[in-house]
């Protein structure tokens, strides 16, 4: 049983437990004390002086966040007049120099400053009003825009890159010339930025936000000469719904296919197909990795975060990187190949559109290598949120929306397919497929629950017609740095790794909706969006991939043999190394 120490809160007697700081132990009791700084895990550094309380014995107000409940008999005010009048003054001195174009910005209505602007009462938001300060505004890098005006200081975004490895960003100059940005002011686009957005949605206020391009897609949707189609990611069917009110781990799958139709596109289908094409392809190049001496241990490559940062930051394991394009990559070049020539339509003429839930997207689809037809393989990207805000702008009521199916084809999926947006779930759609090719046998319990789960790093070793199988499954890219180092020192040995840019997968993704502090430091976020999806695979007849009757069409029809010549050409790709300075 764990050891409690009696305090006294707001004038109240309570238990808690040892080792809590005010913040917890407050929690522990019913009782929040709002913070702007704080992010559990990311940034616990007692910066911003919201969440500032008084303890009784000490000279001045303590931040709340990091001070400790350390012993027995502590008496706490979390809300007397200093408190709130200290709080309050705070407020009016970040918003001193702050852009306060509250109506365009792109966080009104979702922003941790305006709302706690609005609890405490501000009412004079230039009673400090003074010099503003000639801060940076960047948008050079292609999925995202810092605009410094907004920027508080409070040094999430810092501390989101930091846990993300690369720490590209950081606090330039002193004092009142404060800035958050790159190293020797450089842009976002000249540093080894991965592209991951946790920033973005670590960030309490507009002074982050992706590159939006709805208009870009509005106004295909108005050309008459335009076929325009619209793949979604999977993770986005388990977060779209937070951006209307509904609860974290709503799954709204039906939904989201109804509001994209309203929306005027030609054709809606599901990145699920491109998802159980990757294990085809994929699944068919481990097994020949294995049987003939390919590299190992082989590593997915559905992640364009992941794959930004082995590029950048460890080059070596290029070679141990399954050739296959993402899903979404696939989607599209099969958008413009298969699908186009099955209903003879002018590749040239399609408009391919993809929801993801990942800013790193916005990057893939602009490389080089992703032109199947000659053209770009999708054509633009939006995020869960830019989805969201369309939805909005045109006016379709969330509410009233009818449960609708996706359109056939490459609207087919197996229970393999949505569960990719979760950490883990990647590998395992792979395991029920090469465990049953390799077995020449059904699988009778085709849940790998292992690799299943947010733990940072997950192990498991398989047999598999008599072969044992070691997989890894990371997450986050710290974690996957430490578990690179431990390949090349030899410390682990592993056949198969499943690496995924965000913590906790593409349910966490750096496109997803956001989410205040209050909500992502108490509330398991990426475990409740992660059970939406495997309440998707749960209910599907086919729960693998390689019976997914649309793939096995595409393959008699049009791709030849997984891994075959066609195949290749459509739907690999390469890497190549690149400079992190």
């Amino acid at each position: 049983m764990e050891n409690m120490l009696n305090v006294k809160i707001n004038g109240k007697d309570y238990q808690v437990p040892q080792g809590l700081t005010i913040l917890e132990a407050a929690r522990y009791v019913g009782i929040d004390i709002p913070t702007l700084c704080y992010l559990k895990g990311i940034n616990e550094i007692g910066a911003c002086r919201i969440c500032v309380c008084e303890v009784k014995g000490a000279r001045s107000l303590v931040a709340a966040c990091v001070y400790p409940v350390d012993r027995d008999g502590m008496e706490i005010f979390t809300n007397s007049p200093k408190v709130l009048k200290s709080r309050k003054m705070t407020l009016e001195l970040i918003l001193s120099n702050h852009d306060k174009k509250c109506l365009s910005c792109t966080r009104s209505g979702n922003c941790e400053l305006q709302k706690l602007c609005n609890d405490l009462g501000v009412e004079d938001e230039n009673r400090f009003a003074g010099s503003t300060p000639n801060v940076q505004f960047d948008c050079s890098a292609p999925h995202l825009v810092r605009d410094n005006a907004k920027c508080i200081l409070c040094r999430r975004c810092i501390g989101a890159c930091k846990q993300q490895y690369v720490s590209v960003i950081g606090a330039n100059n002193r004092g009142f010339d404060t800035e958050v940005g790159c190293a020797f002011e450089a842009e976002l686009n000249n540093v080894a930025c991965v592209s991951c957005g946790q920033c973005i949605v670590a960030c309490p206020t507009g002074a982050l936000r992706e590159k939006d391009e709805t208009d870009k897609v509005l106004e295909a949707l108005a050309d008459p000469d335009k076929y325009v189609v619209v793949q979604t990611a999977p993770a986005v069917r388990a977060t779209l719904g937070e951006c209307f009110g509904d609860a974290p781990g709503t799954l709204v799958t039906g939904k989201m296919v109804a509001a994209l139709r309203r929306l005027g596109f030609d054709k809606v289908f599901d990145t699920d197909f491109g998802a159980d094409l990757t294990i085809m392809e994929e699944g068919n190049e481990f097994i020949s990795r294995v049987k003939n001496g390919g590299t190992l241990p082989m590593i997915t490559s559905c992640s364009p975060g992941w794959i930004n940062f082995v590029e950048h930051y460890y080059p070596e394991f290029i070679p141990n990187l399954s050739t296959c394009k993402s899903p979404q990559q696939m989607q599209g070049a099969m958008t413009k190949t298969w699908f186009a020539q099955k209903n003879n339509i002018d590749p040239s003429k399609i408009y391919s559109v993809s929801i993801m839930p990942c800013t790193a997207k916005k990057f893939e689809h602009k490389r080089d290598e992703m032109k199947s037809t000659g053209t770009p393989d999708v054509d633009v990207v939006l995020t869960t949120r830019e989805l969201g805000k369309l939805i909005e702008r045109c006016g379709i009521n969330w509410n009233l929306l009818p449960e609708e199916d996706f359109d056939s084809i490459l609207g087919e999926s197996s229970g393999a397919a949505p569960i990719f947006g979760a950490t883990g779930g990647v590998m395992e759609a792979a395991l029920r497929t090469v465990a049953e090719v390799l077995e020449g046998k059904s699988l009778e319990n085709v849940e790998f629950t292992a690799v299943r789960g947010m733990d940072d790093i997950k192990e498991a070793t398989y047999n598999v017609a008599g072969m044992d199988v070691n997989v890894a499954v990371v997450s986050g890219l710290s974690n996957v740095a430490k578990l690179l180092d431990a390949v090349k020192a030899g410390e682990k040995n592993y056949h198969f790794i499943e690496v995924m840019c965000c913590p906790g997968g593409c349910i966490n993704g750096g496109g997803q909706p956001v989410q205040p502090a209050v909500v992502r430091n108490n509330v398991d976020l990426k475990a409740l969006r992660a059970s939406a999806l495997y309440k998707e695979d749960a209910g599907k007849a086919v729960r693998k991939s390689h019976e997914n009757p649309a793939i096995k069409m595409a393959y008699d029809e049009f791709l030849g043999e997984p891994g075959g010549h066609k195949a290749h050409e459509i739907l690999h790709t390469t890497y190549t190394a690149k400079s992190r300075y």
